[in-house]
This record gives C-alpha cells, sequence and structure tokens, in this order.
C-alpha cells in the first residue's frame, strides 16, 4: 500500500531492472518511460542500478538517455555520465573456481560474469585468466540450493543475494548496490536520504534498507516486501511508474 511521502525531498531515483523497470517481456513500458522523463524534467537524476552487465542492459539504459551514473553487477561496477568506468571491484578467481566445483557436484544451471564477457554453462578452460565479478546459480531443488548457500556462507569474503527466489547471487564482500549508490551520491552531492530505491530481490534489499524511501514492487520476493518503506504495483503494472509519481515528481 502506498502513502505519501513526498515530504523526503527525492533528488536521485535507483532503480532495478529485471522484475522492476522491466515487464516481463523484457521491455521498459511507456508509462515507465513517461514517468522517468518527469523526474527527469524536474532535475532527479535517474539511476539504473542493475545486476546486468553493461553487455546486457546497454541498449536498454541507452534507450531511456538518462546522461547520469550508471551501476552494474549488483554494484561491482559504477559507470561515469560519459560512459567511462570509475570503479571496478573483483572476484577472486579462487572463489569463482570454487563455484564452478559446486556447480558441478549438485549438477545445477549457472552463469557468471567477467570483465569481458558474460559466461552461461560453458566456461573458460582456464578461469584463472579471466577477471570476474559475479557467480550466479539457478537451483529449483530448495535443498540443494540451500546445501550450495551454506556451503558458501562460510566464506566471509562473498556477498550472497539473489535475483530471483530459486537463484544465489554472488559477489565480493561489501559489493551491493546500496555501496554503490552511496559512492555516486558523494559524487553528486547528496545524501541517501535524497534517495528513492525501488527493487524486487535480495540484491536490491540493501538499497531499499539505505534509501531515504526504499520501495518494493508488488511482485517482489516477501523478504523485500517486509523491508521496504512502500510496495508498489507490479512490474507489468508500471509499478515504478506509480512510485515515481506518487513519492518524487511533484
Amino acid at each position: 500500500m502506498m502513502t505519501n511521502q513526498n515530504q523526503k525531498q527525492i533528488k536521485l531515483i535507483a532503480i532495478d531492472m529485471d522484475g522492476t523497470l522491466l515487464n516481463d517481456q523484457h521491455e521498459i513500458s511507456p508509462e515507465n518511460r513517461k514517468a522517468i522523463k518527469a523526474a527527469q524534467e524536474q532535475g532527479i537524476h535517474v539511476v539504473i542500478s542493475t545486476g546486468r552487465t553493461t553487455m546486457t542492459c546497454k541498449e536498454l539504459v541507452d534507450s531511456l538517455s538518462l546522461g547520469t551514473y550508471l551501476i552494474t553487477v549488483n554494484g561491482s561496477e559504477i559507470w561515469n555520465e560519459d560512459g567511462s568506468l570509475l570503479k571496478r571491484e573483483l572476484l577472486d578467481t579462487e572463489h569463482v573456481e570454487k563455484m564452478w566445483e559446486l556447480k558441478n557436484k549438485y549438477n545445477t544451471y549457472c552463469w557468471a560474469a567477467s570483465v569481458d564477457n558474460v559466461w552461461r554453462e560453458q566456461f573458460p578452460d582456464d578461469i584463472s585468466k579471466h577477471e570476474w565479478m559475479k557467480f550466479g546459480f539457478d537451483v529449483r531443488d530448495d535443498e540443494i540450493r540451500q546445501k550450495i548457500k551454506d556451503e558458501l556462507s562460510k566464506t566471509k569474503a562473498l556477498e550472497i543475494t539473489n535475483s530471483s527466489p530459486t537463484n544465489l547471487e554472488i559477489n565480493a564482500t561489501g559489493v551491493n548496490k546500496a555501496r554503490a549508490l552511496a559512492d555516486v551520491c558523494e559524487r553528486i552531492g547528496i545524501t541517501m536520504d535524497n534517495v528513492m530505491a525501488i527493487g524486487d530481490s535480495l540484491n536490491d534489499l540493501a538499497m531499499i534498507k539505505e534509501a531515504g524511501i526504499g520501495v518494493a514492487m508488488g511482485n517482489a520476493q516477501e523478504t523485500v516486501k517486509r523491508e521496504a518503506d512502500e510496495v508498489t504495483a507490479t512490474n507489468v503494472e508500471n509499478g515504478v511508474a506509480k512510485a515515481i509519481l506518487t513519492f518524487a515528481v511533484k
């Protein structure tokens, strides 16, 4: 249920992509585009904050003509207004090798993001020759997924979230969307209290909790809804547009 929190001065809107900005056809609706444009016209920064790499989000992000910062790979990368890389944080290769072993041990689907590629099932012969940012498992079996999570949780150097109820997403410890957003806020000269963050999954949870207004999508995981300040409509009901027009655009 959304209430009016317009007393907070929103200067930056951080928006997740999959399950949030994008509908189930992985498209940005005209309503969401219009609301984003309205926010921009009021001088509000609109920052996409996604688990995707630039390779898999650039075309969609470019279509919005945002002209501001971009956060990718769950906060592993921050990109400047001109598209240049500001910051990148990597996973240690030994951890990626361990996760590849777990994938084979439990015969699960996996993917991973290196600096130069998105790998799905077919991994390079020599993992150590690449720079890695994220590893992901998709596991339908709850018991096996929990076993993998328990095993990975033993390693303090890993940050474990998800982008859907059946998957696990692993970044280096300390890498999350909230930390990346705080960096962007410092560069702009605002605080996290001036941020509205919108998302649906555990990889959005940190930014939703730390933002001045944290908004969960109507289709969000229950944990995210419980922690959010507000819950908007679903990603197929223009929930992003409704949140922007309710809380940010005067």
